[in-house]
Order: structure tokens, then sequence, then C-alpha cells
């Protein structure tokens, strides 16, 4: 282990050190359009203003209408900013038409929207599954789709889909959200291929924890689904069990050191603005250290190292114990 650990260090420092030695030009923002969506706060909104001030068209979705005139208020005159719900059909189409009236030719999409849920299986309703998979998923699959004839009508232009590290390695509790970011993945990768020979360029953008609203209030998230829950299934799981979950996660280095978003926008930007974009980004510690410890792992290994810091049994188990 230690010398796979070794290997994978090496590997790591010597292609960073090809990459800043092989570095590719930018590309001219003139006359590019680029849509973004969930820019209402957090990597999207951030996203919005930075490509807006390097020169970019920007078309900002957003959800909330209140979130649209404060965007707009940061943005140039060049930006165009409209609600958007990419779980509506109508919406899209909306969007697709505002689009198509100004430009036969986008340049890049952004499918950045999305929700974050907490729970085990036995704790998430058939509801909040479907919820986040039509945010986190079928809506950026419509939005991909509506728009793929603009984007292929130039050779270099690009997909770049905000999906997690929870997209290649799931963690307990998180099966609503990783089933989504799998799902995306997956989705990019076939792209990708299909594409290849419009030289449409598709890259995934897999970060761990990060520092944004959608992080915020962990411990409230999962006390109301708890509250939410059936007798029987509590009685299973036991009231121990999630203020043990909820300790482990609040006190973990993940929460505690969350990556700064910035480090997302900054992997964006190279996605839009680099002429040999990546298929996969990586940014901050915590999506590289979650790919290379846990993901290339053995699985009897990862898991061996989740059962260890995850060490509580729920009330059920201790139950058929006594018996």
């Amino acid at each position: 282990m230690f010398l796979i650990t070794i290997f994978i260090i090496i590997f790591y420092l010597v292609y960073h050190l090809y990459q800043h030695i092989f570095r590719t030009n930018s590309v001219n923002s003139n006359d590019k359009y680029i849509l973004v969506t969930g820019c209402d706060s957090g990597i999207g909104h951030a996203l919005a203003i930075e490509l807006d001030q390097q020169g970019f068209n920007i078309f900002a979705g957003v959800l909330i209408q209140d979130n649209a005139v404060l965007l707009k208020k940061q943005l140039s005159s060049k930006a165009t900013v409209f609600r958007l719900d990419i779980t509506k059909p109508e919406d899209i189409d909306t969007a697709y038409s505002l689009v198509k009236n100004t430009t036969n030719n986008l340049y890049a999409i952004v499918n950045n929207a999305g929700i974050l849920t907490h729970g085990c299986i036995d704790w998430t309703s058939m509801e909040t599954m479907r919820k986040v998979m039509n945010v986190n998923f079928f809506g950026h699959v419509a939005m991909t789709k509506k728009f793929l004839s603009l984007l292929i009508s130039k050779s270099d232009s690009r997909v770049i889909n905000v999906v997690s590290a929870a997209g290649f390695f799931s963690f307990p509790n998180t099966s609503a959200y990783s089933a989504s970011k799998y799902a995306l993945k997956s989705f990019s990768d076939c792209l990708r291929r299909e594409m290849a020979p419009w030289n449409l360029h598709v890259s995934v953008i897999e970060p761990g924890a990060l520092r944004t609203p959608m992080m915020e209030g962990y411990e409230n998230t999962l006390r109301n689904i708890w509250n939410g829950l059936s007798i029987d299934v509590q009685e299973r799981w036991g009231i121990n069990y999630l203020n043990n979950i909820i300790t482990t996660a609040t006190n973990s280095r993940f929460m505690i050191n969350a990556d700064n978003p910035s480090r997302v926008v900054g992997a964006i930007k190279h996605a839009v603005m680099n002429h040999k974009p990546h298929s996969h980004y990586r940014p901050g510690w915590q999506g590289k250290v979650i790919f290379y410890i846990l993901y290339l792992s053995p699985v009897w290994l990862s898991d061996k190292l989740l059962a260890k810091a995850l060490n509580f049994v729920p009330s059920g188990v201790q139950h058929q114990l006594l018996d």
C-alpha cells in the first residue's frame, strides 16, 4: 500500500509538471455565447460573473426571480439573466428560443444546477429520489439534448457538467445524490465519445465537499428527514445512530476542511477557455484524495476504511444480537 501511494504521488506530480510546461493558449472570448444554469448562488453565480468579466456573452439561468435581480446588477449589459427551472420542459423551450433568437452558435453550456440531500436509503422516500434525479440528471440531459444542435453548429464547442466525487465513489447516507451524479457522469462519458466527430468537448467537474450554501444546514436536513420517518424505521435505526452520523460527519476533515468553491470556478474556467480542455477535473484536495485513495483502492479496503469511520450499530442490529 505504501509503494502504491508513492507511485500515485509521483504520477500526480509528473502529470501536473507536464501540464505546467506544455500549457495551451486560451480561446478568444469574442462573440462566444455561454449558457450557465444554477446561477442563483455559489458556483454558478460566481462563474457567471467570472466569465462575463472575461468577455463572454453569458446566458445565466436562475430559479428564483429575486436572485435574477441581484445577479443582473453584477453583470455587464451583454449578459442575459432569465428564470430557468431545468425540470420544466416549457422553461427549457423558452430558454432555447431566447438563445436561438440571439445566436445560432452556442459555444458552451455549463450544467451546474443541482440539489443535495442526505440520509440512508431506508430513510429516503421515492419522492425524494425522483426529485433529486430530476434536477441532477434528467434536467441536465434535457438541457443538453435541447441545445445540442446549437453546440455542434461550430467545431470546438463545449459541454461542462458539474458532477461530484460522489459521481465515482459513493459514501453512505448519500444514495439519492450519488446515484444522480453517477448517472450524469455516465451520460457525460457517452456524450463525449459519441460527439467526438463534431469535436464537441465534454468535461465533468468532480470536486469533494465544498463551502457552499448546499452544504450548510447538514444537521438540520438530517433531523428533518428523521422526524418525517415512520416509527418502525426510527426504531430500526435508533436516535443514537442518527446522532452518531451527525457528529461523525460534522467533525470529519471533509466537512471541517471543505474546499473553496473558487477552485471549482477555476476548473470550469479552464474547461471553457482552454483549447485542450480535460475530460475530468478534480479541483481541490478532496476530489483527488477520494479518487486516488478510496476509488482506486480494492473494494474490500475502501469498505473497511468506511466501516471503521462509521463504527456504530443500528438499534435493530443491537436487538438481534441480544436475542
